[in-house]
């Protein structure tokens, strides 16, 4: 093993293989007896593909490019198709991202268009579409703009026809429900078909603050009536609702203040432990009843596990197999369970458990190792101690390479990462991104800080009027502790964000003086903007508990902004956004460079045509990995052969 500087480390992770490899399965279904979902395409302009797994086991995508299999409802987006088996052939319905059109697609033909085209941009939008060939119906949420504004939206559930009498014909779409709330989820038919279960909220709220659960009885004719709400509440979050095999409902809640479930409204093995997760994309599940009374559930504190819930003896068994990380997806039919499954040493697979035996095996985008694992880190899950004694929970990768160490006497540079949301958590899984670095000798720290999600509802509202607060204050102390420990060189301290993430970083680097440079990716960096028409409709008033009611703070909204405190930032950056982008505009970057001009700051500033918010097109991630790279060696004084030297201008 050679001597080698710290971030001078040659690695066969290169920016190429990281982007390759990018994104995971998603949105997993059963169409009869077949296992399908969607996949990334990052060499493929970032689409997102329909794979279907044969009885034989062969895996084939379904559409070609350029089809995308992808809803932008809430612009995050939701479970993008369904399908059926209708005289013998498999029958789907997908969104196509371009036009945000339902479309209807059987083997051997080409998609037909179920839905019209907006009148206003692409502002009709389609997600967790319930096939229902019986009823000629396809069932599914409407987010319908009215107008040019962001916040100029309805939604609802509608009735899509199947024979494609739509396509032109706006009027022939059937609404099954009024706008009787701002926000709503997908309806779940009971297995009798006599009920149907959504969700909904309004602002200020976010889901995870506080939803509803209603129910509502099918009408023979297709209609609902009765709607009634049976449980949630302006400080209850009810993330996912469902029916069991004898058509009771079950959901899950954090009215105890962890997500637990209930069957018709009683407890069902109710633990200090997550069983659901923030709704941050309609239609994504965390627990799926089985015929036999069982229910497939994840849970867990921070990572989430795949296991079999007896609710009449509380009894929980996990799955067997390497993934210590589940993502919040899961389909069930009879007593198979099909969900999406990683570690920190394999990227995300879809994994199917038979639950009569109890055997877990690999059936799709099977993990293969794109370099020699030797090379992968290994993460340390750690809680440090944050202001007032507060627990903060992190996951740190040291620097891996087997034919590499650092000189004596000579600590790594480290980049701390701060994950975007800020309501979200990251994931124990692998990542070549972190492997890009760590394998070149440079550490990284992944801080889920106060307000994340994992570890109860007390930890997520830490973050309640205090983001830009409370997420820069843990992400400092891990830094800080990194550095007294002496695991990181506390001169050569890094950190970098996308999206809330971004404000993190920015809010980080204009607040402290922990940080010799910082990376800042789509971010938010200017409150008062961003909450006034500059963002979203879900997201336009989360700032309403992330920092304080409006009309009660707004001086909050300035003073804590980053574009607020540009005068105060005089290390190195570099700022990344996606042209694209509706949730964190460019605008928003470019008033922050604005504010900043001529105070000689070295930065640069790289911006991405036909990306939004987060980068999907492989050239993109590349180009982003490289600059940042650079970025690191310029500022820590390191050579990075090989590496597009990124310029930095002041």
């Amino acid at each position: 093993m050679q001597t080698q500087a710290y971030g001078e480390w040659p690695s066969p992770v290169d920016a190429a293989t990281a982007a390759a490899h990018d994104g995971s399965p998603e949105y997993v279904g059963f169409v009869g007896d077949e296992v399908w979902w969607t996949e990334p395409r990052p060499a493929e302009a970032g689409r997102r593909t329909l794979v279907r797994r044969h009885a034989d086991g062969s895996e084939e995508s379904v559409l070609p490019a350029p089809w995308n299999v992808r809803s932008r409802v809430i612009e995050y987006g939701g479970h993008p198709w369904a399908g059926a088996v209708r005289d013998g052939v498999p029958l789907v319905v997908f969104a196509h991202f371009p036009d945000q059109r339902l479309y209807r697609w059987e083997p051997g033909a080409e998609p037909v268009p179920l839905t019209p085209v907006s009148p206003v941009g692409l502002g009709l939008r389609w997600a967790e579409p319930v096939v229902l060939p019986e009823r000629g119906e396809v069932w599914c949420v409407l987010e319908e703009f009215t107008g040019d504004g962001p916040s100029d939206v309805r939604r609802v559930l509608a009735a899509v026809p199947l024979d494609g009498s739509a396509a032109g014909d706006r009027g022939a779409v059937r609404e099954l429900t009024g706008e009787r709330h701002r926000f709503v989820t997908g309806p779940r038919l009971s297995p009798d078909g006599t009920r149907a279960a959504w969700i909904g909220w309004d602002h200020p709220r976010m889901p995870w603050d506080g939803t509803e659960l209603i129910v509502a009885d099918v009408a023979a004719d297709g209609t609902l009536t009765g709607a009634r709400t049976v449980a949630g509440g302006p400080e209850e979050s009810v993330p996912q609702a469902d029916w069991t095999h004898d058509n009771r409902l079950l959901y899950a809640s954090d009215r105890t203040g962890w997500w637990n479930l209930y069957r018709d409204g009683e407890p069902v093995c109710p633990r200090p432990e997550e069983f659901a997760g923030p709704l941050w994309k309609l239609g994504q599940r965390w627990f799926a009843p089985l015929d036999g009374g069982l229910i497939a559930v994840l849970h867990g504190k921070g990572a989430q596990r795949l296991a079999v819930l007896d609710p009449e003896t509380c009894e929980v068994v996990d799955s067997a197999g390497p993934w210590s990380e589940f993502g919040p997806t899961l389909a069930a039919l009879g007593e198979r369970v099909v969900a999406v499954g990683a570690s920190p040493h394999s990227s995300y697979e879809v994994v199917e458990l038979d639950t009569r035996t109890g055997r877990a095996r690999v059936i799709g985008a099977a993990h293969g190792d794109a370099v020699d694992p030797a090379y992968y880190p290994e993460p340390e899950v750690r809680t440090f101690t944050g202001p007032d004694g507060r627990e903060i929970h992190a996951q740190v990768y040291p620097p891996r390479n087997p034919d590499r160490t650092g000189p004596d006497g000579e600590l790594p540079p480290y980049v701390i990462w701060s994950h975007g949301g800020p309501t979200g958590r990251f994931p124990l899984v692998l990542d070549l991104e972190i492997a890009y670095f760590t394998s070149r000798g440079i550490g990284v720290a992944e801080v889920n800080y106060g307000g994340s999600t994992g570890y109860g509802r007390a930890y997520r509202n830490r973050l309640r009027g205090e983001w830009g607060v409370v997420d820069v204050e843990d992400c400092a102390a891990v830094a800080r502790a990194l550095a007294e420990e002496g695991v990181a060189d506390p001169a050569r301290l890094a950190v970098r964000g996308g999206s809330a993430g971004g404000w993190t970083t920015a809010a980080s680097l204009t607040t402290t003086d922990v940080y010799a440079c910082g990376t800042i990716i789509y971010p938010v960096l200017d409150l008062t903007g961003w909450g006034t028409g500059e963002t979203h409709d879900f997201e336009s008033q989360y700032l309403e508990t992330l920092i304080g009611p409006r009309a009660e703070v707004p001086e909050r909204y300035e003073e804590r902004s980053p574009v607020t405190h540009a005068d105060r930032l005089s290390v190195p950056f570099l700022l990344l956004q996606g042209l694209d982008d509706v949730i964190c505009p460019p605008v928003q970057c470019e008033r922050f460079l604005a504010r900043l001009a001529g105070r000689g700051v070295p930065h640069a500033y790289l911006t991405f045509e036909g990306e939004g918010h987060g980068f999907r097109r492989a050239d993109t991630m590349v180009r982003a990995l490289e600059a940042e790279l650079s970025l690191y060696a310029q500022v820590f004084g390191l050579k990075a052969p090989g590496i597009p030297a990124l310029e930095l201008t002041p």
